[in-house]
């Protein structure tokens, strides 16, 4: 089968096409035909290091997957062959998601929402899992709370701001000046134009804070939190500033999480969450999307095609 490997860690050039063996499903676990796969900044970070991942014999690269089932593994009950689905597989081990097959156990897919493309659905996994496993299972946002999404227009941020919003709190939410419509369709009640304005000196009151830029950021993002108010930063444990005047501050890395995926989907299908694709790919290209997402100025998600 046809698959994205890294031959050595370093740039976007060192993401090659190779041929290599198609995997063939264990127990309890499914083998998928690939359509679309999506495209996230741990992709690049860590084919730039090798850093964080546990990887295979043959560095593959990718997690967001949308495709078909098509052979399943003894034990399998919640799948047949020809199930349309969706998942973030095996991650932060080597799932391979660039390529024509993965495999990846039962419950780390869930059926894909009949109302997206299976590009669309691609976008979803890492981004949206991240966002519910940070909002909803950690910060535990309640309806009337007060949350702050940094880069709203983002991968992650985007999709925080819908859910959050269908939590039922009042969302804020940074972006660039001319990203601030796009933000505020998204369901957010107020946009702030981090290039204009320092965000803790218009932000107050906040009950959750969710930092997917670290550094400063995180730091003074603690100002902006009432007491009791809650910090999940999303770069790493290095970016988790010393938390004070009862306020948590806490990293947080996205799991498999089949139930997370049904609740996303459910989200999709009552008209409560969309993903926004910034470019569609061919496989191949799978470099130049790396180019593109390195650059940091993606509104949504850049999903590469397969089948």
């Amino acid at each position: 089968m046809r698959a994205m490997v890294v031959e050595q860690w370093g740039g976007p050039e060192n993401l090659v096409e190779r041929e290599i063996e198609r995997p063939e499903p264990g127990l309890s676990e499914v083998l998928v035909r690939v359509h679309a796969a999506g495209v996230n900044p741990v992709d690049w970070k860590t084919r730039a290091s090798g850093a964080l991942i546990e990887w295979g014999a043959v560095p593959a690269v990718g997690w967001d997957v949308s495709g078909t089932v098509e052979a399943i593994g003894p034990g399998v009950g919640v799948f047949r062959p020809g199930d349309k689905v969706f998942g973030m597989p095996l991650f932060p081990r080597q799932a391979g998601g660039y390529a024509e097959y993965v495999v990846a156990p039962a419950r780390h897919l869930a059926p894909k929402p009949a109302a997206l493309t299976h590009v669309e659905a691609a976008a979803l996994p890492l981004s949206a899992l991240t966002a519910w496993q940070a909002l909803v299972d950690t910060a535990r946002v309640r309806p009337g709370e007060r949350v702050l999404v940094h880069a709203a227009a983002g991968g992650v941020g985007h999709l925080a701001v819908q859910i959050a919003k269908a939590r039922g709190a009042y969302v804020i939410g940074t972006a660039s000046a001319g990203k601030h419509d796009l933000v505020r369709e998204l369901g957010a009640d107020k946009a702030v134009d981090y290039r204009a304005v320092r965000f803790e000196d218009v932000v107050t009151d906040v009950d959750v804070v969710l930092d997917g830029l670290g550094g400063e950021t995180a730091e003074r993002s603690l100002k902006v939190l009432r007491a009791g108010g809650r910090l999940i930063t999303l770069p790493g444990p290095d970016d988790v500033p010393a938390a004070h005047d009862g306020v948590r501050a806490l990293w947080m890395l996205v799991e498999p999480d089949h139930l997370g995926l049904r609740e996303i989907a459910a989200l999709v299908e009552r008209g409560a969450l969309k993903p926004l694709i910034e470019r569609a790919l061919p496989l191949e290209q799978a470099a130049k999307a790396h180019e593109i997402g390195e650059q940091g100025r993606t509104t949504g998600k850049i999903v590469l095609t397969v089948a």
